[in-house]
């Protein structure tokens, strides 16, 4: 039986409109933390200029690719197993998009995150991320905190991350911030264009 997210369906329209409009001139994308496969289908019917690249930890692998499997989509290659602190693939993308995963981790394993996309993305990458995010250490609504006090309590590392903390990962590989736009539920899709190395 395929895996399903109710938050996947719910949100999978307002990102669509961002990604719409920064991933028109990409070719190939790798979806980090790629979860039930969901989004994946839908993008990858939406926007078929793409070549999606899906991939997450090894035991969510099968579960994406019955969602592949059943879409039957040219553009959406077998899943790739991707463990941030582990080997990523060698291949380039000129997109990366994530969707709810820098609160799941720890903070080490989202600064090894990033210290991988210098290695992966091409000189002019287009980097999109989604998901709540706090500003200037607070958080945008009571419901934030509250699930970031329930993170907390399955994995003490995890929780909400700062905007600034984030965006200045970004900046070391030479990502200069694009657009950070408001999302239903208190959530944020925020985009960064690789300028320089």
């Amino acid at each position: 039986m395929k895996p399903y997210s109710e938050a996947c369906d719910r949100n999978r329209e307002p990102i669509l409109e961002v990604l719409r409009q920064y991933f028109a001139d990409r070719r190939r994308v790798l979806e980090i933390g790629s979860g039930t496969g969901q989004h994946a289908v839908h993008f990858a019917a939406a926007l078929p200029h793409l070549t999606w690249q899906t991939s997450d930890v090894e035991a969510n692998l099968a579960g994406i690719r019955l969602w592949l499997d059943e879409s039957g989509l040219p553009n959406l290659p077998r899943p790739i197993p991707l463990d941030v602190t582990g080997p990523w693939p060698d291949m380039r993308f000129d997109a990366v998009f994530t969707a709810n995963t820098l609160h799941i981790m720890g903070w080490a394993q989202v600064r090894e995150l990033f210290a991988a996309l210098a290695e992966v993305l091409t000189a002019d990458a287009v980097l999109a991320v989604y998901g709540p995010f706090n500003y200037d250490g607070r958080f945008t609504a009571p419901s934030n905190a509250a699930f970031d006090e329930w993170l907390k309590q399955r994995s003490p590392e995890s929780g909400i991350r700062d905007f600034a903390a984030v965006d200045e990962l970004a900046r070391s590989l030479g990502l200069a911030l694009v657009e950070d736009r408001a999302m239903p539920a208190n959530n944020r899709t925020i985009v960064w264009r690789r300028t320089a190395t």
